[in-house]
């Protein structure tokens, strides 16, 4: 992708596909490149719930959960000009962090 996004479908899921407008339900892990988790919803026992392309999360998200079909798996390797920048996310993310998600689409409306 021309803006450093890179998208690696782990499993290609059967159902919907996720579109701009869309409510989408997810499970992610993400992690620091050096290892460090530093979020997770399935150590919540959570799922996440935004909708797609509202600015509600990262640019990388909006970008890289598009398309997706339900049931599907992808890894999103996020450079931090799609992610939390030079702010970066105090106590969790440092500035101009390049991020790692596993993103799983657990369901459209």
């Amino acid at each position: 992708m021309p803006d450093g996004l890179k998208i690696q479908d782990t499993v290609v899921g059967t159902g919907k596909v996720a579109d701009t407008g869309m409510s989408v339900v997810v499970h992610y892990t993400g992690w620091l490149t050096d290892g460090t988790k530093f979020d997770s919803s399935v150590d919540r026992g959570q799922p996440f719930t935004f909708s797609l392309g509202a600015g509600q999360v990262i640019r990388g998200w909006d970008e890289g959960v598009k398309g997706m079909h339900v049931g599907g798996k992808r890894k999103l390797t996020v450079p931090p000009e799609l992610g939390y920048g030079s702010r970066g996310a105090p106590g969790a993310i440092p500035p101009n962090s390049t991020l790692v998600f596993d993103v799983e689409l657990l369901g459209v409306n």
